[in-house]
């Protein structure tokens, strides 16, 4: 059985994390920081814009900046030429 997980990195899924700052309701002057992580596409990042848009609709906490990093976890096999080879005993 294969996971869920493994299913989209072969998909072309790969690792997105989101830095959110966002305001606080109480405190509009004070930033939060949340940190969201999940299996997305690059470039669009449907995941991450669903889940945004959720914020927005549901949340109180209005969006300051979102910072995103992704990588493929499943990736070509790199090739390096070798110039020589070395024995372990």
């Amino acid at each position: 059985m294969v996971s869920e997980d493994f299913r989209k990195q072969v998909a072309g899924y790969g690792l997105t994390t989101a830095h959110i700052y966002y305001r606080r309701p109480d405190h509009p002057w004070l930033l939060q920081s949340y940190v969201w992580q999940n299996y997305d596409l690059c470039p669009k990042f449907p995941e991450l814009q669903r889940f945004l848009e959720f914020w927005k609709s549901k949340l109180e906490g209005p969006l300051h900046s979102v910072m995103v990093a992704h990588s493929k976890l499943i990736k070509p096999a790199e090739l390096k030429s070798l110039d020589g080879e070395f024995y372990l005993n």
